[in-house]
């Protein structure tokens, strides 16, 4: 054997350390580089710690290796698994442990053996040691566990044995905890106190509304900066409704349901998925939001199966969003779309019971006035030439008219203009002489506003559209315009946005009748400055309280 050893080659020699086994170690080391063991436990370990080309020892070791062998490997096995596990006595003294045992805290391996010591050592009979038995573990850290006890049991023998295999579960009771706590302001979130909002106006009740989603959003999501969006079924854009640390520019950028050319939430919509970008700067469809926004997860908002918005959130470092996150936004996202539509719902129902009621006052009084006006013309009729008298039945007759026509007023649905007939108004200091805009284009809503404000001395202009308003403020200068949200053509806010440009010490009042605002144009002015929104219908009081708020604020910063 005078040939050099092969590189790399590995052999593994189970013979004890002695002077007579030497000349075969040399002989086998001009082959390869050989590792001695001394007895088949320490062969096995090395086995499976390292490869070796050849194993020689002793014939009569072959049966015993393969014993050995199969417990070497099981414990290899046992250690790889998740799953911590051992064996005790019924004493609670350790037989037995695998890696992930011994990795547990001690908190927990203690309490292990008290449990087995308790249980199945002070255990009278054999039936109680024979049971097994399943409990929960928690650490002052905030960590769980779960553990199930198993007694070793052969026939006709007693139970002395008890295998423990324990799993940490802190990932999934956290996220348990979490689904409760979101579940449960899902529920707040979609609940209404019929009384408390009896108390608010439409205004109130959506700032209520809107301060729920943002608290939720913050406190259980830990989400600044998002953008809730619902789809509008006749242009299929997706307006905004709600928005959370988004600077204006991104809340101008026209988005539809479509999967070309509307970036994330479009796409989003339009398939009905979640969609999480890891990385905005590398993903082609995103589009600008918040500034150094790094990532973005947006959701579909699904109401019975049909997604009627999106959920869109981002935040300034990359990869900030994990599929944890998509699942609880998506849940969360079905409970604002559910309180979105029972707010729609609630106006809806409020404008019916309201319209209803007007025809149930109306029949009430038909007969009764419909009496008064029989009686009344009959009598005119009876005294012909006597004119005083004529005068004043034909003043009953008038004030029947008044009367049916005061009824629908009073309890005129939400959705019009003025609730309350104006009083002759004396001339007001502060609105006298002032020129004023009214936009809006329904003709009875111009006309009655600039005859209110008329009387109070306003010199009032009036625009049947966005288009014709923005070109009278391109010509005059006005002293305060009041807008309706939602036109043909330019929409309020575009109108508010020509102030600004155009006018921009000009104080600017929103006008609106739907139950939530659809374009977000109040949400968006508000920070550049809208003086006030008043939500139809709205009294006299309303009108001039707000009128001579945003004129007063004007004066003081001109000063």
């Amino acid at each position: 054997m005078d040939s050099a050893p092969v590189p790399g080659r590995k052999a593994l020699l189970i013979l004890p350390e002695s002077d007579e086994n030497a000349p075969l170690r040399a002989a086998l080391e001009r082959l390869a580089a050989v590792a001695t063991v001394a007895d088949l436990e320490a062969a096995l370990a090395a086995a499976v710690a390292d490869h070796f080309d050849w194993v020689l020892g002793p014939a009569s070791w072959l049966g015993e290796a393969s014993q050995i062998a199969t417990r070497v490997a099981l414990a290899a096995v046992l250690d790889a698994i998740d799953q911590a596990v051992c064996i005790l006595d019924v004493e609670g003294q350790l037989i037995w442990s695998n890696a992930g045992h011994n990795a547990l805290p001690e908190q927990v391996r203690e309490r292990i053996r008290s449990l087995c010591t308790e249980t199945y050592g002070a255990a009278t009979d054999d039936a109680s040691r024979r049971r097994t038995r399943s409990i929960s573990l928690t650490t002052e850290d905030d960590r769980y566990f779960e553990a199930t006890i198993t007694p070793l049991a052969k026939e006709g023998q007693p139970t002395d044995r008890l295998v423990v295999v324990v799993t940490e579960v802190t990932r999934a009771r956290r996220l348990q905890k979490k689904m409760d706590a979101i579940d449960k302001a899902g529920r707040e979130l979609v609940r209404f106190d019929a009384e408390q909002l009896q108390k608010l106006n439409l205004r109130q009740r959506l700032d209520l509304l809107e301060q729920k989603i943002v608290r939720y959003t913050r406190e259980l999501l830990n989400y600044d900066n998002f953008c809730i969006r619902l789809l509008h079924k006749d242009t299929n854009k997706l307006e905004i409704v709600l928005c959370a640390g988004m600077p204006p520019e991104a809340q101008q950028i026209d988005i539809y349901c479509s999967t070309e050319n509307s970036g994330i939430s479009g796409y989003v919509a339009a398939t009905g998925r979640s969609y999480i970008c890891p990385d905005v700067r590398n993903d082609p469809r995103y589009l600008r939001g918040i500034n150094e926004a790094r990532s973005s997860l947006t959701v579909p908002l699904y109401l019975h199966d049909q997604v009627i918005g999106t959920f869109n959130i981002e935040a300034r470092t990359p990869g900030a969003f994990t599929e944890d996150d998509r699942q609880f936004t998506e849940i969360f996202g079905r409970y604002i779309a559910i309180a979105l539509r029972m707010f729609e719902v609630l106006v809806v129902e409020r404008r019916e019971t309201t319209g209803r009621l007007v025809d149930n006052v109306l029949n009430e009084i038909a007969a009764p006035l419909a009496d008064i006006l029989c009686d009344a013309s009959t009598l005119i009729e009876d005294y012909i030439g006597h004119d005083d008298l004529r005068h004043r039945l034909q003043a009953i007759i008038d004030n029947v008219a008044k009367i049916k026509e005061s009824v629908k007023q009073v309890t005129k649905p939400e959705g019009g203009i003025l609730g309350a007939r104006p009083r002759v108004p004396s001339a007001d200091p502060l609105l006298a002489a002032k020129r004023v805009l009214v936009i809006d284009d329904e003709q009875t809503i111009r006309e009655t506003v600039r005859d209110v404000l008329a009387k109070y001395g306003c010199s009032v202009d009036t625009a049947r559209d966005g288009e014709e308003a923005t070109a009278l403020i391109g010509q005059r200068a006005y002293d305060l315009v009041l807008t309706d949200i939602r036109m043909p053509g330019k929409t309020g806010y575009e109108v508010f946005r020509a102030v600004r440009e155009l006018r921009p010490c000009c104080p600017v009042i929103f006008m609106t009748g739907f139950g939530y605002d659809p374009s977000h144009s109040i949400i968006r002015a508000e920070p550049e400055g809208l003086s006030a929104v008043l939500f139809k219908p709205f009294k006299v009081d309303e009108l001039l309280k707000e009128v001579r708020a945003a004129v007063t604020e004007a004066e003081a910063k001109k000063k």
